[in-house]
């Protein structure tokens, strides 16, 4: 079935559609818009949804689990079922007192130690996708799709257990679920995410390993085991946010180095200066917008968000807020304060913003180190994502030197 079309936008304060390809093109100059003239958009899309721009309203909502629920995080034209407070992808979409506890099993696989051991896999995989682009000998290439695209599949894969080769799976997966959720129907149950996963964690308890997956099948909670329907919603989210999300700002920050020599020679010539880069490229090109369903009627910025309503939490437009930002419009590659919510607030903040900037950094390493010097081939023929996360998807760059 083909994609259904988005009906044009007239106003982004009354009728947003994050969804929509002009977002995507547009969405920060959308949020500094929208800052000024309505810091709380809303629309009667998706059965009604807010859009919070400001920084002070976007943290607010993120640490109240009173108003809100984490049951749904990706807004759609329906409202989800699963039950609360586990949610159908623990722990993102777990409420309290449940989320603390299924937080708790993912912590030792995220720790900055385990990371710590997973640097050389993304290294040697940043390695291997720079070597088939050389073997190809093509001095235009798509950035997005031949290097960035890959490399957290990879690890996230490895990390799993699961087949690198299944890589392309999980992109439709993403694309679904991600960009275009309930737009594109599937034409069998073999197709879908959940039958992919029921099948893995199946094969998994009959022949346990090392990896995340055999974990997860071996975990209890007092006694009880998980559910499967527990492990498959983990796995699915670990797949989802932790493999789209961290290609986009691998993406985003090689975007933003096509386009600024001088920052590409300050990363090159002043290697001290590189942690305060990685921190700047989650600040400026945040990937992740996250969602909640009110769960009690609520003021927020002078609006009353009624039960069952959707509300975003654009943290990339949290970042670019001057409230909270000195110079918040502007990339500074040495910032040197930079409390940025690029890994979200309160009790849903990334479980694995520490695996997300060992790949985000060994990725930027590898390149600049293979690549000091290229340009994008057409700024106009760069697309972005759709939806609620947000990064390149077709990016062609050209190679000087």
């Amino acid at each position: 079935m083909p994609d259904v079309p988005r009906p044009p936008v007239e106003d982004w304060a009354t009728d947003f559609d994050h969804t929509h390809p002009d977002y995507a093109a547009s969405a920060p100059e959308i949020w500094d818009d929208l800052r000024e003239r309505c810091p709380v958009a809303h629309t009667e899309r998706f059965g009604g949804a807010w859009l919070p721009t400001r920084h002070e309203d976007v943290a607010r909502i993120a640490k109240d689990t009173e108003h809100f629920t984490s049951q749904g995080i990706i807004v759609t034209d329906w409202r989800p079922e699963a039950p609360r407070p586990v949610g159908y992808a623990p722990p993102i979409t777990s409420d309290p007192p449940f989320h603390a506890i299924a937080r708790k099993f993912l912590l030792e696989f995220f720790s900055p130690k385990a990371i710590d051991g997973w640097e050389k896999t993304a290294r040697e995989t940043c390695r291997e996708l720079i070597a088939e682009i050389r073997a190809k000998g093509l001095d235009e290439f798509d950035a997005a799709t031949e290097y960035a695209q890959h490399i957290p599949v990879r690890v996230i894969a490895d990390m799993l257990g699961l087949p690198r080769e299944d890589g392309d799976k999980f992109r439709v997966f993403i694309h679904r679920i991600i960009e275009e959720p309930g737009q594109n129907a599937v034409e069998s149950w073999e197709d879908t995410l959940d039958y992919y996963l029921d099948t893995k964690v199946k094969e998994r308890r009959e022949n346990l390993g090392d990896d995340l997956i055999s974990y997860l099948c071996t975990a209890d909670i007092d006694g009880i085991a998980l559910q499967d329907e527990h492990v498959r919603g983990t796995i699915a989210l670990l797949i989802i946010a932790g493999i789209d999300t961290t290609w986009s700002g691998i993406g985003s920050s090689i975007w933003h180095m096509a386009q600024h020599p001088v920052d590409r020679k300050r990363w090159i010539t002043d290697p001290e200066v590189r942690p305060f880069a990685l921190e700047e490229f989650l600040r400026f090109y945040a990937p992740v917008t996250m969602a909640r369903l009110v769960a009690e009627d609520v003021e927020i910025g002078g609006c009353p968000m009624k039960e069952g309503d959707w509300t975003l939490l654009p943290f990339p437009s949290a970042n670019r807020d001057p409230e909270a930002f000195d110079h918040a419009d502007e990339f500074i590659i040495d910032r040197q304060r930079n409390r940025h919510t690029a890994f979200g607030l309160g009790i849903h903040r990334c479980v694995g913003s520490n695996l997300a900037r060992m790949e985000m950094r060994v990725a930027l390493e590898e390149w600049m180190d293979a690549f000091p010097d290229f340009e994008l081939v057409e700024p106009e023929a760069v697309t972005w994502s759709t939806g609620q996360v947000r990064g390149p998807r077709r990016m062609p760059v050209r190679i000087n030197g």
